[in-house]
């Protein structure tokens, strides 16, 4: 009978990816997630009955073994950009992560893959740094053998990164960013979700791996390239700080005030803090080499979705040639 993998977060950016991965090396894949009628889509990636999606609170012990029982793999890719609530960096990435880790050590599934982020640090100055940290602290405290996963900033077709300075920069001539000179080693969705693939299949040695793409940049130059992907002349402003800490105080109060039933999805206080450190591999860290993997570059895979925000969108490349044609 095929192995049978579950992935926590299955169903999110980098966990559909890791889905597709697994189910192609002929694995059963069990997509745990909080709510499956709106991950249907992973069904295709095998054949029928290979990929199921199935519920999941990662914040319930027995919820966690139900969907974990008889597993030969996990891969936890569940992550939160919220401080607050009931699915807070608590509760999501340190409670939950050790919990999957306790519980799969409990079970004794032969791997565990954890998906953390590069900037983990209990020295973080944001808090999501911080409890990025404490989890893996969890996860290697009840399974030594854990393989993390620290990637840089994941580009993708459903990234949330290029595609939203793309989105922004159709609204003015300025494009605005804070932390202009913050480094970035941006690393591909599937490259990621390939590491975890390998991982999870006892292709790689237990430990940290720091995983960025084959080009660091400041953030103001990510941009410029993003820019010149969809084609756009935009001053690229950068934005002082201390006025930017107001904004995201204030949208932060907001969101509070609201009982969070209006999300910040702009920007917060602990985003704000996150971009002013570089995001960059540490010299000398395990990495995507150990795994016998070659990153991607972005510029490889940009345009392949950002064509959305050209002016011309998908016709962009037809007027370009057709200005090249002789008038009659």
């Amino acid at each position: 009978m095929s192995k049978l993998v579950t992935i926590y977060g299955g169903a999110g950016f980098v966990g559909r990816y890791v889905a597709r991965r697994m189910a192609r090396a002929g694995w059963r894949v069990r997509v745990a997630v909080r709510r499956p009628n709106e991950a249907l889509f992973v069904k295709p990636y095998g054949v029928p009955g290979q990929v199921e999606p199935v519920f999941c609170n990662i914040r319930d012990d027995d919820s966690v073994r139900a969907v974990m029982r008889g597993a030969d793999a996990v891969v936890n890719c569940v992550g939160t950009f919220d401080r607050g609530g009931r699915n807070n960096f608590q509760a999501v990435h340190v409670d939950g992560a050790g919990r999957i880790a306790r519980i799969a050590a409990e079970e004794g599934v032969a791997s565990l893959v954890h998906i953390s982020a590069l900037g983990a640090a209990s020295d973080s100055p944001s808090l999501y740094g911080q409890s990025k940290a404490e989890g893996e602290a969890a996860v290697l405290a009840a399974y030594p053998s854990a393989v993390i996963l620290r990637p840089s900033v994941i580009f993708g077709t459903e990234d949330g990164f290029f595609n939203r300075f793309a989105g922004m920069s159709r609204m003015g001539p300025v494009l605005p960013i804070v932390h202009g000179a913050t480094r970035f080693q941006p690393v591909f969705v599937d490259d990621v979700a390939q590491a975890a693939a390998k991982a999870a299949m006892g292709e790689a040695a237990p430990g940290i791996y720091e995983l960025g793409g084959p080009e660091a940049k400041s953030f103001r130059d990510w941009m410029a390239d993003m820019l010149a992907v969809i084609q756009r002349r935009r001053l690229v402003l950068g934005l002082p700080v201390f006025a930017m800490r107001i904004l995201a105080g204030a949208l932060d109060l907001g969101s509070l005030l609201t009982g969070r039933l209006i999300s910040n999805r702009i920007l917060t206080r602990d985003q704000l803090a996150s971009l002013g450190r570089d995001n960059v591999v540490s010299p000398g860290a395990k990495g995507f080499a150990d795994l016998g993997i070659h990153p991607v570059a972005p510029e490889a895979v940009l345009p392949e979705y950002l064509w959305r925000y050209r002016p011309s969108g998908q016709y962009a490349a037809i007027k370009a040639s057709a200005k090249n044609l002789k008038k009659a």
